[in-house]
C-alpha cells in the first residue's frame, strides 16, 4: 500500500465522520418541525422494522408543526408507539387519520441541553476523526518498517496531520453553527 492511498483513505474515513455528525445534528431539533428529525424512528410494519418515512407520508404543515399520514391506516397506533417511546420530547396528536407533531417552543434551559447534546455529537466526531489519523499513521510508520524512506514516511504524516486539523476545524464549526440556530429564540 503506497503513502497516498493510506491518506485518501484517512480522508475519506474523516469525511464520513463529518457526514454522520451532520446527519445526528439534524436530529437535534431546535424548535422547528423538521422531517428528517423522524430518521432513526422505526415502526413494526408487519413484523419488519421498517423507518417511519418508508411507512408513512411526513410533511411540514408549518414552522412548528409535521404531518404524518400513513399509506395504510391500520399503521396509525404502530408509528405513534414508535414515535412516542423514541423520546424526542414530542407527543404525538392522532386524529384518526394522520398523527400529528406539535413542537413546543423550547425553554432556555431546554436549548442549553440541546447544545450540550450537540457538543458531545461533535466531540465523538473529534474522537472519530484522531483514531482515523492514529491508524494512517500506524500504517505509515509499518511502510517505514518495510523500507519507505524516513522522508517520505514524514511528509506522509505531516500530510495527515493537516488533514486531521481541517477537519477538527470543520466539526467544530458545524457545532457552533447548530449552536446558533439552537440559541435562536
Amino acid at each position: 500500500m503506497e503513502t497516498s492511498t493510506i491518506i485518501s483513505e484517512a480522508e475519506k474515513g474523516m469525511t464520513k465522520a463529518i457526514a454522520h455528525l451532520e446527519s445526528e445534528l439534524v436530529k437535534i431539533r431546535a424548535g422547528k418541525a423538521n422531517p428528517d428529525m423522524l430518521d432513526g424512528i422505526v415502526v413494526d410494519y408487519y413484523g419488519v422494522p421498517t423507518p417511519v418515512n418508508q411507512a408513512a407520508n411526513v410533511n411540514n404543515i408549518d414552522a412548528r408543526t409535521l404531518s404524518i399520514t400513513p399509506y395504510e391506516k391500520n399503521m396509525l397506533a404502530p408509528i405513534e408507539r414508535a414515535i412516542f417511546s423514541s423520546n424526542i420530547g414530542v407527543t404525538p396528536s392522532n386524529d384518526g387519520s394522520a398523527i400529528k407533531l406539535f413542537m413546543p417552543p423550547l425553554s432556555e434551559e431546554r436549548r442549553k441541553e440541546f447544545v450540550k447534546k450537540a457538543h458531545a455529537e461533535g466531540e465523538q466526531a473529534k474522537i472519530a476523526v484522531r483514531n482515523i489519523r492514529r491508524d494512517a499513521i500506524e500504517q505509515i510508520k509499518k511502510l517505514q518498517k518495510d523500507g519507505l524512506s524516513e522522508d517520505l514516511a514524514k511528509s506522509a504524516e505531516d500530510n495527515v496531520q493537516q488533514h486531521t486539523d481541517k477537519k477538527i476545524i470543520v466539526i467544530d464549526a458545524v457545532c457552533a453553527t447548530k449552536e446558533k440556530e439552537l440559541m435562536t429564540v
